[in-house]
């Protein structure tokens, strides 16, 4: 019997979930990274789903899935092949089996193989018994037999039952990973049962002997001779949730809203990978968050541009095709020289692209996608729980030097998750000494001056239209350099533009310095930023640990670059960049630093593995 299966300690475990849009991958996916982050795992996952609304069921085309890994030390990505496949049906099957690793393990629904499902998705004989899968641990269970066994005597459509079996894998799953089923019952309740938003009692039932009815199958069925424990990750104490980086950028705006002592507000237009952001930074009325839904992406940042000029820390999020609508009011808020923050969670292009997938493909489009001489500042998040600082320090800098700011995030961070160390408001950098509103009352005898400018950051005055004594000119047209005029004389064009470009410049001295991962010198440096951090930091890690000469950074500020940047390139006898485009973030290094940086592309919708990156570097160093 199973109760005597063997239980292996585990360093990590990289599991992924495939099926159909509606078996609900993202619930189980999401709950078993919840669960195991509870239980004190560190956990990273990856969101994968197509961009059809409903693509035909039992088909490849409408195979929606999510991976995840978990493990006992820091975690930096969902990880490379997966150590269990759950494919619960043949077409998740033949999508993903090929991605497992060697000898790894596929559980899947056996009820779902029937002709007509085989023959859907083209395989002329079950691969369950053809030995077409050999070479994996394959574990075939009739789950929808059991999960209506389990539900017999509640009156409810096989179909309805049916649905449960996400919770009877979760049941299996928590068994074999030696994880408490007490958590998983409780979430059950708290989304379905007596206390949810919309109590949804007999799915709350359904589902709880669902998950009771896979437990005991693992403990009793003779197919699992061995499950996993994997021990507590040693992280830093504190209090931890798991978020995702869309989640984690939008109680940023609202806690930076709170300690500018600003009325926080987004306009924004729902678009794939951002609009989780908007839908959850809608639920903080009560922080004073003010959210509006415009009609395009156009007026979502031209209402945020209004809000800026009215006093309010701004926000406006989107991602790619939505920046292409925005570069005209961006450029106004440029002008202007008010404090804006973009928030761009990229996805695969060009034009509406690869809607689902990742990308980081809008790193030029961000530098140079805009008319005229108008830099901005340009942050990068490394990981989902990294979206919070990344956005909040993009509010600072855009408040303190009265530009708009860009945060890039991606579709992988911004839709994937990871255990989140929660600060308290007093650990959060005070943004009040960055606001500065100039009020006559501050100033007595002195005449308002609208672009006169601080020395030490060049940003021009913030003052609320309407306010006596602040009258000046708004609008989209050349200024002059000190009244704020509407000024079309040659040199002082040259002098706002040079002004422009400065401020941005002097972003410099409030970036820490790039701290290297590795020896300060070596062969080979590998330069990452936003969403390849993970991936490059788990495979500089290995390197190092083979004695290889490689060392890493990672980017968070990719315009300006950070201080120390140049003369770290300068001790390396070559530089690997890895980035999810054509090699956007190399072109730019080549021409600042004037180095041969050696370009590693992917551009599949897919984020790096860590053994990507380690080929690459084997190959530089002619291995």
């Amino acid at each position: 019997m199973a109760q005597n299966a063997k239980l292996t300690k585990a360093e990590q475990i990289v599991v992924k979930f495939t099926g159909d849009s509606g078996d609900g991958m993202q619930l189980i996916g999401n709950q078993l990274t919840a669960l195991a982050a509870l239980d004190g795992n560190d956990v990273n996952s990856l969101p994968d789903y197509p961009s059809e609304i409903r693509a035909p069921a039992g088909t490849v085309a409408g195979i929606s899935g999510f991976q995840m890994c978990l493990g006992d030390h820091k975690i930096y990505t969902a990880g490379d092949a997966p150590d269990v496949l759950v494919a619960f049906n043949p077409a998740a099957v033949k999508h993903s089996s090929k991605f497992v690793k060697a000898g790894g393990m596929i559980i899947t629904n056996s009820d779902t193989f029937t002709d007509k499902a085989l023959e859907k998705v083209g395989f002329k004989s079950n691969p369950l018994e053809d030995g077409s899968l050999a070479g994996y641990d394959v574990k075939a269970i009739p789950m929808h037999t059991l999960v209506r066994e389990a539900l017999a005597d509640m009156d409810m459509p096989n179909a309805a039952k049916d649905r449960c079996k996400n919770f009877f894998v979760m049941g299996v799953l928590c068994w074999l990973f030696n994880k408490t089923p007490q958590l998983v019952l409780d979430f059950i309740q708290e989304k379905f049962g007596p206390k949810a938003k919309k109590p949804k009692l007999e799915i709350a039932e359904a589902n709880t002997r669902a998950f009771k009815a896979g437990l005991n199958y693992g403990e009793t069925t003779i197919m699992f001779q061995e499950r996993y424990d994997l021990g507590a990750a040693q992280i830093e104490k504190g209090l931890y949730r798991n978020i995702t980086g869309n989640d984690a950028a939008a109680l940023a705006i609202a806690a930076a809203g709170h300690k500018a002592g600003l009325q926080p507000f987004i306009g924004s237009y729902p678009i794939t990978p951002a609009t989780d952001l908007l839908h959850y930074a809608s639920e903080f009325k009560d922080l004073g968050l003010v959210t509006m839904q415009m009609e395009d992406e156009i007026a979502g940042i031209c209402c945020a541009v209004g809000a800026a000029c009215a006093g309010n820390l701004a926000f406006t999020t989107t991602s790619g095709p939505g920046l292409a609508l925005k570069t005209e009011a961006a450029g106004m808020a440029l002008i202007l020289e008010i404090p804006l923050v973009i928030v761009n969670v990229q996805r695969g292009g060009p034009c509406t692209g690869l809607p689902t997938k990742t990308e980081q493909s809008d790193l030029l489009q961000s530098m140079f996608g805009r008319n005229g001489d108008s830099y901005m500042p340009i942050i990068a998040a490394n990981s989902p729980a990294d979206c919070f600082d990344a956005t909040y320090q993009a509010a600072k800098i855009a408040l303190k030097y009265r530009t708009p700011v860009i945060v890039l995030t991606d579709g992988y961070i911004g839709q994937g998750s990871c255990p989140w160390k929660v600060p308290t408001m007093a650990e959060l950098e005070d943004l009040r000494p960055y606001v500065n509103l100039w009020k006559p009352e501050d100033h007595p005898g002195e005449t308002y001056q609208p672009y006169k400018r601080d020395p030490q950051t060049l940003a021009r005055d913030w003052a609320i239209p309407g306010t006596k004594g602040v009258q000046h000119r708004i609008g989209t047209l050349e200024k002059d350099a000190l009244t704020g005029a509407v000024s079309h004389d040659p040199m002082n064009h040259q002098i706002m533009t040079e002004t422009r470009y400065a401020k941005v410049e002097k972003v410099v001295q409030d970036l820490p310095p790039v701290q290297i991962n590795g020896k300060d010198s070596n062969k080979i440096l590998v330069i990452s930023w936003g969403g390849t951090y993970g991936a490059v930091k788990g495979a500089v890690d290995r390197l190092i640990a083979e004695g290889k000469p490689v060392s890493g950074i990672n980017l968070r500020w990719v315009w300006p670059f950070p201080p120390n940047l140049g003369d770290i390139i300068k001790r390396f006898d070559k530089v690997l960049v890895p980035e999810l485009n054509m090699g956007q973030l190399s072109l730019l290094l080549r021409a600042r630093y004037l180095v041969d940086v050696q370009s590693l592309s992917k551009v599949q919708g897919d984020p790096f593995r860590e053994y990507e990156v380690i080929d690459k570097v084997h190959e530089m160093l002619g291995e």
